[in-house]
């Protein structure tokens, strides 16, 4: 099917809807005050209000997760402006995640602030597969280059999920719902202030007997379940008006049932995915000058076990480790009312260890020291700069600086916006690219070099907004898998440690260019309408291919209607283009449309039935070649909200 049907399906699917809007690629409020602020922190790691921010970024907030009710944060990523994902089979497997046009690897993951992604991935890259909505309140996404601020990684961008925070008074927040291929999910949280105590503290379970990962349309019969146990905690102490101690939490312990390679190629095999994480981090913050120096003091710490287990040979066929751990001190200074100075300096020490079919172990470690520095100047009303700088110090490859500016200008109070960001992106090599079998201790980092522009508009008084954005990345250095026969790179030609099956090098260049456009209206309280198309032009630019399983045209239209009787009802359409499933373009990934309804009804202030139907008519499709994705499914549940 050709993106021009898509494209006439989504226009039909908006021509059905009433518009109306929840922002997402742009920001409606929330509630009727419409000429509200809407705040984010990722962009530049203090709160700005969103007009006075020059990068791209996406919010999604807690009422509007609330109302799309989903279990997977992937179901929230996929309507984001200038999203892609690929998944080898239904929630819980491997998925991975790109922003514009990046390596999925290319993207710092952060749940509370605190880093997500593996180090002992083979790119050190975060799979999405297991990470369940549960208790995420907020994401806050943010497009191009962000390396300045986020260090190694953030080439293509920065995907934060933020937990329920402590609240003034009691908050009690509970779903369970049941549904399709036997699933079960539960979520509580509780959250409230207790003297000078906040806590916000939950759990959730998930359960389902999944589909086949082998497509099911290629003769896949055994369904792959997935389960998962997780809990998330925050705990603020004041201990002083100015002293306060910040400790958060955060755990998933998962398996997914997977699908392998047979001695007739991808067939249904009898192995399981085991999968571990272990979040945490531990800061005082402290506050001098009457609050216009605020500093934060903190350790964060990741690990995530994996392992792989084959009940057709009884064996371990995979095992690692990788561990995460960041000392960083940022301080923001109010220097004077028209400046304000972010600056920081952190140290990473990665550690990663893995094992395959039984061999034994290996690994290693590295660390990275780095300090940064961004000024955000506001030289008079409705115009903000920002321009910053970075240093880091890598064990392995030496040091590199990076530099982003960005600037948003408003001249009529908001309603009109113009922004515009530069921003230079490094990702260090990944462990296993560094010290593996395969590995190349003479790797340097994967460089990029990102920019975009773009307007936002409001009308109607604040109730719809239409904006545009253009961008453009280039990236050099990347690493790609050479083979050692005729290579004279050292790695290749050293005794000591022969590499018959190929190395790593520092050989590809890619590109990426494109539009995001957005629509939001609200023409009446509680009735939101957000419709967002991007393009994508991502190209291998040794041999001018597209780069795989990048669709070059998504859409997606999410409309919500709380009515004041408390019948809420809602629908998502998402449309991806074609695409390739390989590098060198020959093989063709059909594109699709998918379309979920959901309803809901208010029984009392705090209690709600919800239900919902995703993939409604049915829609087969593949996102990876031979690997398929869930089909029509029919979920109900209850809610309760304190």
């Amino acid at each position: 099917m050709k993106t021009a049907l898509y494209l006439s399906v989504a226009a039909s699917a908006v021509a059905l809807c009433s518009t109306g809007a929840f922002a997402q690629g742009v920001d409606l409020p929330e509630d009727e005050e419409v000429i509200s602020e809407t705040i984010v922190v990722t962009a530049n790691r203090t709160e700005r209000a969103i007009s006075q921010v020059g990068e791209s970024v996406t919010l999604v907030e807690e009422e509007e997760i609330v109302n799309r009710q989903p279990s997977e944060v992937l179901d929230i990523l996929r309507t984001v402006p200038g999203v892609t994902f690929n998944r080898n089979g239904g929630i819980g497997t491997n998925t991975g995640v790109s922003i514009r046009g990046a390596e999925s690897d290319q993207t710092v993951v952060l749940i509370d602030g605190v880093k997500l992604n593996d180090p002992s991935s083979t790119g050190g890259g975060f799979n999405f597969g297991p990470a369940l909505t549960g208790n995420i309140a907020r994401v806050e996404v943010v497009r191009g280059s962000q390396s300045v601020l986020y260090g190694s990684q953030a080439i293509g961008g920065v995907v934060n999920l933020i937990t329920r925070e402590p609240t003034e008074d009691l908050g009690v927040f509970a779903r369970a719902e049941y549904g399709e291929r036997d699933t079960a999910e539960l979520v509580g949280n509780l959250s409230g202030k207790f003297g000078p105590v906040g806590l916000s503290v939950g759990g959730n379970y998930y359960r389902t007997d999944g589909i086949s990962a082998f497509s099911e349309a290629r003769g896949g019969t055994e369904p792959d379940g997935f389960e998962s146990l997780g809990a998330n905690a925050k705990l603020d102490i004041a201990l002083g008006e100015n002293f306060s101690i910040d400790l958060r939490g955060f755990y998933a312990d998962s398996e997914v049932e997977i699908d392998g390679f047979t001695a007739t190629g991808l067939g249904d095999t009898n192995e399981v995915s085991y999968r571990e994480d272990l979040v945490g981090y531990a800061g005082i913050n402290a506050n001098f000058l009457d609050g216009r120096l605020r500093n934060r003091l903190g350790i964060a710490y990741t690990r995530i076990d994996r392992s792989n287990f084959s009940f057709d040979t009884d064996s371990e066929t995979f095992d690692a480790f990788g561990e995460n751990v960041r000392y960083e001190y940022q301080g923001v200074f109010d220097a004077a009312e028209i400046a304000e100075l972010v600056f920081g300096a952190e140290r990473e020490e990665s550690e990663y260890l893995s094992s395959s079919f039984g061999a034994p172990a290996i690994g290693d470690k590295v660390w990275i020291n780095s300090a940064y520095g961004q000024l955000n100047l506001t030289p008079y009303q409705g115009l903000s700069l920002t321009g910053g700088v970075r240093y880091d110090d890598h064990e392995t490859y030496g040091n590199n600086t990076t530099f982003a500016a960005s600037g948003a200008y408003s001249p009529n109070g908001g309603d009109t916006v113009l922004r515009g960001s530069y921003g230079e992106g490094f990702k260090a090599p990944a462990l296993f690219q560094l010290f593996s079998d395969f590995g190349n201790t003479a790797l340097e980092p994967e460089e990029s070099e990102s920019w975009d522009v773009g307007i936002t508009h409001s009308f109607l008084d604040g109730r719809a907004q239409v904006g545009v954005t253009y961008f453009e990345r280039d990236a050099e250095n990347l690493i790609a898998f050479v083979g050692c026969t005729g290579n004279p790179i050292p790695a290749c030609q050293d005794p000591a440690n022969p590499r018959p099956f190929g190395t790593y090098d520092n050989i590809a260049l890619a590109s990426a260019e494109g539009w995001e456009f957005g629509l939001a209206v609200r023409p009446v309280d509680g009735f939101d309408v957000a419709l967002n198309y991007t393009t994508i032009d991502a190209r291998n630019d040794v041999n001018g291919n597209r780069l795989p399983r990048r669709a070059e045209d998504t859409i997606s239209l999410v409309a919500d209607y709380r009515m004041e009787n408390g019948i809420g009802i809602g629908a998502t359409v998402f449309v991806a283009g074609d695409s390739f499933d390989n590098a060198t373009n020959t093989t063709r990934l059909d594109g699709y449309v998918v379309t979920d309804i959901r309803a809901s009804f208010g029984i009392t202030e705090q209690i709600e039935i919800f239900g919902r139907i995703e993939n409604l008519f049915d829609e087969q499709y593949e996102t990876i070649f031979r690997y398929g994705q869930p089909g029509r499914a029919v979920f109900g549940g209850v809610r309760y909200r304190m």
